[in-house]
């Protein structure tokens, strides 16, 4: 009988499950988006006990879809959007909160506050102060309500992001425990000694005892409870957080290796392997994984909107009825007028991250004239996204001294060919779209397979990743000058600090 793997990709938007055998092959897959709840402006959460669903039934439905019996299911490997977390009662696994996104600004105060020991929060962790990261909204959290801290202290309730909280709900309890790629984007961990930081849980006034178990990324680490997702146990053999998923799915395990994630937001990671690289323009230090799983480490840059800002066209605007009538409209734009100067559009949505990192920065739209049409909007909305990936990689080409030959990409929006041939013209380099869109969860598969001995050694890992088309830049370097001067200006009038 084959020997397949489940890999459970929870995102920020939705879940998706995939069946994935020993060639590499995706035999079944199922998806259904989450539900966004925005009781604020800038507040972001989900329903925990929604996303515990959707892995349960999502995964029964691409077992059915892939046609085969759960006893040809070797393991489950899960990703997941790393920074959002649930706290919950240890007992009765009951959430106390719905769970707190990622993208929620709501403890941009704290972060104010607590700026003079950035310089330290960054030897600590890797990471800057910001509300991207868990830490300082779950102190957020037990500030507005004591009782939570002083239940936490007293070990009655689990912090955990949403790989501990799937864990903790599959394997009904039996198991409490993060890996190191999740811990790192806490603000709470250590990233030197790979363990919970106590300056840091000092600082952000958090119980150690609500905290889970730390361990590598390979394992097996738990199993699925009969019931769950199968009739029978299953052993959880990878669990690691989804931009370091993507990277180990698009075969960049070496040092220098790197790639971007086109989803809710971008990602791009350099993987730098044994050594941690400090950055000078502000990227974020975190961690990796090396060919055979063993821990590593990664520059990475966010992009906190891409794919969002298609979702806003969509859904806010109703400028497209489908994400994919994006590419038709940009090309109806350019078509019209090969002059992309105007208007920009800088999706600051939820604030910039990085190389700003301005949490208060809003969205813009600049240099609308009487003849802009609905088409030029999302046009200049499908340049945001590269802009603001090419903005990226200049800081971590400048902090690593390496520059970049080509651009690896994978994520939904890689389909959209206007936005990949952008990318290329913009940055002046290749960018090479994984052959495989959902890397992702290809990375957590091949992980927990390589786990379970579906896969011998990573060698044999390198055909799945190989392969992919080549989108070459066309544009002149003046025109691309020309478009990048405009861009920072649009950026500038959006900031609410000076750009570092």
């Amino acid at each position: 009988m084959p020997q397949v793997i489940l890999a459970i990709d929870q995102g920020t938007t939705g879940t998706t499950v995939f069946v994935v055998d020993g060639r590499g092959r995706i035999r079944g897959r199922a998806y259904a988006e989450i539900r966004q709840y925005y009781p604020k402006p800038g507040w972001v959460e989900h329903d925990p006990e929604e996303i515990y669903r959707s892995v349960v039934t999502l995964s029964r439905k691409a077992i059915a879809a892939a046609k085969l019996p759960a006893a040809a299911i070797a393991a489950v490997g899960i990703t997941n959007q790393r920074e959002t977390f649930v706290v919950w009662e240890r007992r009765s696994g009951r959430p106390i909160y719905r769970a707190i996104v990622w993208q929620c600004r709501r403890s941009a105060a704290i972060c104010d506050e607590l700026r003079e020991r950035e310089s330290e929060v960054t030897r600590r962790t890797g990471l800057v102060i910001d509300p991207y990261f868990s830490g300082t909204k779950l102190k957020w959290l037990l500030d507005q309500k004591p009782e939570i801290r002083k239940r936490g202290g007293r070990g009655e309730l689990c912090f955990g992001t949403i790989d501990t909280w799937l864990v903790h709900k599959l394997s009904r309890g039996a198991e409490f425990v993060t890996d190191y790629t999740n811990a790192s984007r806490t603000m709470m961990f250590n990233l030197a000694r790979r363990d919970w930081d106590d300056e840091m849980l000092t600082m952000l006034a958090v119980p150690h005892e609500m905290l889970p178990r730390a361990a590598s990324s390979r394992g097996p680490l738990a199993e699925t409870a009969p019931g769950t997702i199968a009739p029978r146990a299953i052993p959880i053999a990878a669990i690691i957080g989804d931009q370091q998923s993507a990277l180990y799915g698009q075969g960049a395990v070496a040092a220098g290796d790197s790639k971007a994630t086109y989803g809710t937001g971008a990602f791009l990671l350099m993987n730098t392997g044994d050594q941690i690289v400090p950055s000078r323009s502000r990227l974020l230090t975190t961690a990796a994984l090396g060919p055979a799983g063993e821990p590593a480490y990664a520059l990475e840059g966010s992009v906190f909107i891409a794919g969002a800002a298609v979702q806003w066209l969509r859904d806010g605007l109703k400028l497209v009825r489908r994400a994919a009538d994006t590419d038709r409209e940009a090309r109806a734009s350019f078509a019209r007028n090969k002059d992309r100067t105007h208007p920009y559009v800088v999706p600051a949505f939820v604030g910039l991250g990085a190389p700003h990192w301005d949490a208060s920065a809003r969205g813009a739209i600049v240099g609308i004239t009487r003849g802009t049409t609905g088409a030029d909007i999302v046009r200049a909305t499908l340049d945001s996204i590269a802009y603001q990936v090419r903005d990226v990689i200049v800081a971590m080409e400048s902090d690593t001294g390496r520059p970049m030959r080509e651009l690896r990409a994978d994520g939904g929006a890689t389909a959209n060919r206007y936005l990949m041939q952008f990318q290329a013209d913009i940055l002046g380099k290749p960018v090479r779209r994984a052959k495989i869109a959902e890397t992702t969860a290809m990375g957590a598969a091949m992980l927990a397979g390589l786990a379970m001995g579906v896969w011998k050694s990573p060698d044999e890992l390198h055909a799945i990743a190989e392969g992919g088309e080549v989108f070459k830049p066309k544009m002149q370097s003046s025109e691309r000058e020309l478009l990048l001067a405009g861009w920072r200006d649009a950026v500038a009038r959006a900031l609410t600090k000076p750009s570092d």
